[in-house]
């Protein structure tokens, strides 16, 4: 990790709901979805969510570091419809060693639509593909 990984760091994205970010596609292997109103999906918000989060930390990760999700609580507060822009905040609130926490928010064009927090770990990204191939091997 690099010396401008610090709390208070803050970043926003802005995408537009898309039909296949709307809960009757957000699997074809989950058929419990397919008769779901079509509104952007949790699971899309939180994936955005994340994404902001590795977006904020561009730039502060040290050589063959990444992070992964290791903890989410965030409440999806409003429906959003397919064409409408949604924007995530996030900001970097506390680290704890390789543990980053972060106070996140998701809005769309009418309002608060999410929020939370989030927490990420710094990875070694060889050692960590390597663990992970260690498991799907045995």
């Amino acid at each position: 990790m690099k010396d401008t990984l610090i709390a208070g760091l803050s970043h926003e994205t802005e995408i537009t709901v898309t039909q296949e970010m709307l809960v009757p596609n957000v699997s074809a292997e989950l058929g419990a979805f397919a008769d779901m109103p079509p509104v952007f999906a949790t699971a899309m918000m939180v994936g955005f969510i994340e994404a902001t989060c590795i977006e904020c930390l561009r730039g502060h990760l040290g050589d063959g570091q990444h992070t992964v999700g290791i903890h989410i609580d965030v409440s999806h507060l409003a429906a959003t419809p397919k064409d409408m822009k949604v924007r995530a905040a996030v900001e970097l609130e506390k680290i704890d060693g390789k543990k980053l926490t972060f106070r996140v928010e998701a809005f769309d064009e009418a309002g608060l639509i999410g929020q939370g927090s989030h927490q990420r770990a710094v990875i070694d990204v060889e050692r960590f593909v390597q663990k992970v191939s260690e498991k799907a091997a045995r």
